[in-house]
């Protein structure tokens, strides 16, 4: 991404909408299948690291990045980090028990997606889950989009299929964004038809901001209850290694 692109998201995802959002949900997901104990993570594509923080609450946290940006900002976070591609992590095989991979299989730069969730999965110990979040749709397609370097928007099918390519068992797939799904379809192709460019990432005015943070709070507890929504601006896949 560009360097910009680190920065915005550095000031943004601790409590921005859609960050918070996405947390609570990647949180229930992981919630619901999690062994009672102290566990590693990995986050393969940890951008800023505010997510290492989170999940260092379950037991420990390290994050991969391949920017020199991000890592700066990881570090300025105080989070443990290094520099390394999601297609081949400088972890050991079979080294931690859970590994989280959000909004990074689908930029230009991972030329093989289904090669990265395999190397994913190839650090996972053996129970050990993976839980992979993508942009959602390319319907959605949009001046985000070109602005963070993206490659393609997933749908469902597409996530889970590379997860039963790299030989993973699936446990939970939804689409999220559900509610306001109308709302980003809308924006997007007006986006399209005004040539509108730049980033999406940003504080909107209240009560916007607590209204859309609700939302997505209500969407992860429908999904942490098993809820699997029909579609939305995200996807997300939980899955096991046999």
């Amino acid at each position: 991404m560009n360097s910009v692109e680190y920065a915005r998201m550095y000031e943004a995802e601790e409590g921005q909408w859609w960050y918070a959002g996405m947390r609570a949900i990647s949180l229930a997901l992981l919630a619901s299948h999690l062994a009672p104990r102290k566990l590693a993570f990995l986050d393969a594509g940890c951008g800023t690291g505010v997510n290492l923080e989170h999940l260092g609450r379950l037991g420990s946290a390290f994050g991969v990045d391949i920017s020199e940006d991000a890592i700066a900002f990881c570090r300025g976070r105080g989070v443990s980090v290094a520099r390394g591609s999601v297609l081949e992590l400088p972890v050991k095989s079979a080294a931690v028990d859970g590994v989280t991979s959000f909004d990074v299989l689908y930029h230009r730069w991972v030329t093989d997606d289904l090669a990265a969730v395999r190397e994913m999965a190839r650090v996972l110990r053996p129970g050990g889950l993976l839980l992979i979040r993508v942009p959602a749709l390319k319907l959605l397609w949009g001046a985000h989009d070109e602005e963070v370097h993206s490659r393609h928007r997933y749908t469902r099918g597409e996530l889970e299929a590379l997860l039963a390519g790299a030989g993973m068992t699936l446990l939970r797939s939804s689409y999220a964004n559900f509610f306001l799904f109308p709302v980003l379809l809308a924006r997007r192709s007006l986006d399209r038809m005004l040539g509108r460019h730049g980033s999406d990432v940003g504080f909107l005015p209240e009560p916007l901001e607590s209204v859309f943070r609700c939302l997505l709070r209500a969407e992860a507890w429908l999904i942490g209850h098993g809820v699997s929504l029909p579609v939305g601006a995200s996807v997300f896949a939980l899955a096991r290694k046999p």
